[in-house]
């Protein structure tokens, strides 16, 4: 019991870990397209964070959105200890949950769909879990940049919600909230399930479409 407690309670700045000053090595380009996956990255590309469960599994749904993703990370977003591994960010001492940055070009893919595939490809009712997976770092979150990304999440998650509760599902745990640091995770992370095919994906949407708009932007 006191296992799950600690699995499931967000620290405060206080009880974080003190983590490091210097980042932890990773990746410096895309295992798929070869673009690079850290900034800076070319004018007019906008940025997305989303987290929705285990990260191997959700980087790939926005990768193979197709030609209006310029690149696509995993890494470490909403929590406490600057630049934490992938074993401190587990024991659920640094509050941040696994996340996926995404790099788009808004002339070609609108924030809307990133939206609509966040949405559909998890279950965001289940709090500080996904599926069988358990503890902070699987929470579903969106962090915003901007007030355009802000009312967009609002928006849809109003939406997403009437549909949700339609089907008789719960209400959406989502946290939301201002993009603050987004620390990159390992090199192995990375494209996980491009460099291991057969590797686990416990990604699991609830099969209720998300309703707002998709496509490209005007």
């Amino acid at each position: 019991m006191f296992f799950m407690r600690k699995t499931t309670a967000l620290p405060n700045a206080a009880e974080a870990l003190p983590g490091r000053s210097q980042p932890i090595p990773t990746a410096k380009s895309h295992f798929v397209n070869g673009r690079q996956l850290q900034p800076p990255y070319p004018a007019g590309l906008e940025q997305a964070v989303f987290g929705l469960g285990c990260f191997w599994g959700a980087e790939r749904k926005f990768w193979e959105l197709g030609d209006g993703i310029y690149t696509t990370a995993v890494g470490y977003a909403g929590g406490h200890t600057p630049n934490p591994g992938y074993e401190e960010v587990c024991s659920g001492r640094t509050g941040h949950t696994e996340a996926v940055l995404v790099v788009f070009d808004p002339k070609k893919i609108s924030y809307q769909q990133l939206l609509k595939t966040f949405w559909e490809s998890h279950n965001p009712t289940q709090g500080m879990r996904q599926g069988n997976d358990v503890g902070t770092q699987y929470r579903s979150a969106v962090y915003t940049f901007g007030d355009a990304q802000r009312k967009a999440v609002d928006a849809s998650k109003a939406v997403y919600q009437d549909a949700l509760t339609a089907k008789g599902l719960g209400t959406i745990t989502t946290e939301v909230a201002p993009a603050g640091a987004f620390y990159f995770a390992e090199d192995y992370h990375q494209q996980y399930l491009a460099k291991n095919p057969a590797g686990y994906c416990g990604l699991g949407g609830t099969g209720v479409s998300c309703p707002i708009g998709a496509g490209v932007s005007a």
